[in-house]
């Protein structure tokens, strides 16, 4: 099977979806990876972020990759490894721009669909459930507080070495909360065939079980 994870930034898709992905020995993909790699470059080039013209050409002249590196997803940009240097908090509100163009997200479609047509993925996102993949047997749609998600990347950047506002976290989560619903294309919402789970409260751990529990459920129903 196929499953498909979404959710707002911060829910915990990505540390959940590779934990269920490597529980049950599946691919792990990242979309919100991909659309982070793109912004880096725009901003790694000092290119015109508003343009949507210059980001799909961009893109369109250069490579993505996703590859696995001792047990970890890693992401290239043609044949430079980006991964670390994707999850800035300026990455992160540049990558929200980019994925709210339509030539992007139909340049990303293809190549995510292509990634997960051998089935067995865990593939997480904003729009995997309603518009990559909705063919998905496993449809969850994860979120919690803007509160505690603001907590969770504080702590993440913290420990990161960065010294972010905490305050300044609830608002930029706020602001892309608005802008990943409201884009023309693709917006984020919950599958009308998807499961929701508040992670609020919820350690990691807990919340790969409630999902795996779901496969589990959905396995033996499909015999």
């Amino acid at each position: 099977m196929n499953i498909a994870i979404d959710g707002p930034a911060g829910a915990g898709k990505s540390t959940v979806a590779k934990m269920v992905a490597g529980k049950l020995d599946y691919l792990y993909i990242d979309t919100g990876s991909m659309y982070r790699a793109l912004a880096w470059a725009v901003l790694d080039q000092g290119l015109p972020i508003e343009d949507e013209s210059v980001v799909s050409k961009l893109l369109k002249e250069n490579d993505i990759r996703l590859r696995r590196v001792q047990g970890e997803q890693h992401v290239y940009w043609n044949n430079t490894d980006v991964t670390e240097w994707i999850r800035t908090p300026n990455v992160s509100q540049y990558a929200s721009v980019v994925a709210s163009y339509a030539s992007v997200r139909e340049q990303m479609l293809i190549l995510q669909r292509n990634l997960a047509v051998q089935g067995k993925v865990v593939m997480d996102g904003r729009d995997i459930g309603t518009h990559v993949l909705p063919d998905a047997e496993v449809k969850i749609f994860l979120t919690a507080s803007i509160q505690e998600r603001a907590m969770r990347r504080w702590k993440e950047l913290r420990d990161k070495g960065f010294d972010p506002n905490l305050a300044e976290m609830e608002q930029e989560i706020a602001e892309r909360d608005q802008r990943d619903m409201n884009r023309e294309v693709a917006p984020l919402r919950q599958a009308e065939d998807a499961i929701l789970v508040d992670t609020t409260g919820m350690t990691i751990a807990q919340v790969a079980e409630r999902i795996l529990e779901i496969c589990e459920r959905v396995g033996e129903s499909s015999q």
